[in-house]
């Protein structure tokens, strides 16, 4: 029987991520653990907002969001990152994000959600900046990334690239404290938004960075049939570095997983998808979600 991925979820407190599947399973993501799975049928749009998709649409295999047109709309309509809820009532924080070195990006999430976006984002170094209103806290991330000059996005295929030779925890943590004390001097911040001071959190070690390997691939799509295997070496933010019964260290986004009927395959069985080179004209961004 085929399983429905629904992608990589990083539980409160959790050493490892887990992959979640339609209905409630999790499968622990723990370094050293051997995977192999081979898509069936089609890939069908997932739905949004809780509600499934009532066409059951076929969509592309090389799109992150496993969404029709429709059901994207929907999703996007009730988004935070759309700017279309502006009375949100929650506590929102402000942090910056380091993905390797001169890789630095600023963004807001949900208090109640912890650091799960920064984890979710393969930020392996972070520090909250500062905590208050929704509003306050989209004033304060424009007016930090204009002049300190840090995007608010970047791409999945630049933190990709830099994962097996990231500096020290001395080294990540220099960069974004220097950031942050020129952060917290800006005037300009909104009033209601409660600084905070510094502390690094490094992600290195939950995500198994350390002594990572150089991928060689990354896969571009899943096709009806083909098959993904290999021993897992690290899994940061939606990506799953594998190591193959053929010695090629490829990295799998579960983004892409989403949408397909998977079954079990042999882990030695290797890889009969198609994939690319690092870097590739990889298209894979960061998604907007809180």
């Amino acid at each position: 029987m085929a399983w429905r991925c629904a992608g990589i979820s990083w539980p409160p407190g959790a050493r490892t991520g887990v992959l979640v599947w339609a209905g409630g399973r999790v499968s622990p993501l723990v370094a050293g653990k051997e995977l192999g799975f081979r898509a069936e049928g089609a890939r069908r749009c997932v739905g949004a907002r809780g509600n499934v998709c009532p066409l059951a649409a076929v969509v592309p295999g090389r799109t992150t969001q496993a969404r029709c047109p429709e059901c994207a709309r929907l999703d996007r309509a009730h988004s935070v990152a759309a700017d279309t809820i502006a009375d949100d009532p929650r506590t929102y924080r402000v942090y910056l994000a380091w993905f390797g070195p001169g890789m630095v990006k600023v963004g807001i999430t949900a208090e109640a959600r912890g650091p799960a976006r920064l984890l979710e984002q393969g930020a392996v170094v972070f520090s909250w900046l500062g905590r208050g209103p929704l509003m306050a806290a989209r004033r304060t991330e424009e007016l930090l990334r204009t002049a300190l000059g840090v995007p608010d996005r970047i791409p999945y295929a630049d933190k990709r690239a830099v994962r097996a030779a990231l500096p020290g925890p001395a080294e990540r943590v220099a960069e974004i404290e220097e950031l942050h004390g020129r952060a917290l001097a800006l005037p300009g911040w909104a009033e209601s938004l409660e600084r905070i001071a510094f502390e690094a959190v490094d992600h290195a070690g939950v995500f198994g960075l350390d002594g990572l390997p150089a991928a060689t691939g990354v896969v571009r799509e899943l096709v009806d049939g083909g098959v993904v295997a290999g021993r897992l070496l690290a899994a940061a933010g939606p990506d799953l570095h594998l190591r193959t019964a053929g010695g090629q260290v490829v990295v799998v986004d579960t983004r892409l997983m989403t949408g397909w009927g998977l079954v079990g395959a042999d882990p030695g069985a290797g890889i009969s998808v198609p994939v690319a080179e690092v870097g590739a004209g990889d298209p894979g961004v960061q998604d907007g979600l809180f």
